[in-house]
């Protein structure tokens, strides 16, 4: 049996909008951990047998790791052996979906919903964030969850279901059924410094099920500069019934909403990764038509030519 959660004081710093937490490390219970049939997702579940979906089944492949970098790189090198003009204009929009879609598509490709006020979109890195080792100080990067947390329960008040507006409202006051942060985990994959832009950004990393009295999210903190993420962070939140001081079901509104975005995530999870394999097919297709095709020569250019006369 899980371990009993111990009744917490009223205090805003167990609020889900305020809180840091010190306990990274999750409670070890004897509930059975599982990797989901998504490529992308681990989810925890009581049950034995696993839940497969027809969307399951269609998300693809997970894209190359570094595809943002490689397919300029590699469209370079087509235009520097030398493409028609037709080949050119093909790049150039390849390019130009890689520099305009990246943040969603890079996003999206792991099911997190972007847009709308889903996240924290292009928030500015400010000077005063580095600390004296000269990059982002790894404080700022929990705030830059809990703000992102904070917009995507919002973004269910305001524009998912506004008929529960009050009921999503009320779960971050300690008034009846609430949100604690039971434990907050960071995980850095590089200094940011200033000057940069952020894109944070959360998605429900196990799917709901009745009765649950808790759940997790994954957090993705993404470097505009790098275009990649700065961190990662895992949440786990648990439901709590400030009247009885202890935890309690998931609300019947919140459970409905929560099965509609698991849905939803991994339909974007099948649009991001077909658009990104779409992108790798038009690169390899430049690639077959110019430096690597069949008996392919480079132009070296008229210098080159006159200087063997």
């Amino acid at each position: 049996m899980p371990p009993t959660l111990p009744v917490i004081p009223h205090s805003g710093r167990y609020l889900l909008t305020r809180t840091i937490t010190q306990h990274l490390q999750r409670t070890t219970t004897s509930t059975t951990r599982r990797i989901s049939t998504s490529p992308f997702l681990t989810t925890h579940h009581h049950s034995k047998s696993p839940i497969i979906t027809s969307l399951d089944q269609q998300i693809p492949k997970p894209p190359p790791k570094k595809w943002i970098t490689d397919l300029p790189a590699r469209l370079g090198k087509c235009i520097i052996f030398g493409c028609s003009p037709s080949q050119i204009r093909d790049a150039s929009v390849i390019l130009r979906a890689v520099a305009t879609e990246w943040r969603g598509l890079l996003a999206g490709a792991e099911g997190f919903l972007t847009g709308g006020r889903r996240g924290v979109d292009s928030r500015e890195v400010v000077w005063g964030e580095m600390d004296s080792f000269g990059h982002v100080n790894n404080v700022n990067y929990y705030r830059y969850a809990e703000s992102a947390r904070v917009n995507w329960i919002t973004n269910f008040s305001v524009h998912v279901d506004p008929a529960h507006r009050q009921e999503w409202a009320e779960l971050m006051q300690p008034k009846a059924i609430g949100l604690i942060m039971k434990s907050l985990k960071c995980d850095f994959k590089f200094p940011m410094v200033y000057p940069d832009r952020i894109s944070v950004y959360h998605r429900l990393s196990t799917p709901p099920q009745h009765g649950q009295t808790s759940f997790h999210l994954d957090c993705i903190v993404l470097s505009h500069q790098h275009r990649r993420a700065a961190a990662r962070l895992e949440e786990d939140v648990v439901i709590y019934d400030y009247r009885k001081a202890g935890k309690t079901a998931m609300p019947e509104f919140m459970l409905t909403q929560f099965e509609k975005t698991w849905k939803l995530q991994q339909e974007e999870t099948i649009r991001a990764r077909k658009r990104i394999w779409e992108l790798i097919a038009g690169v390899e297709r430049l690639e077959r038509e110019t430096w690597d095709r069949e008996g392919a020569k480079e132009d070296m250019g008229s210098a080159v030519k006159g200087s063997s006369s």
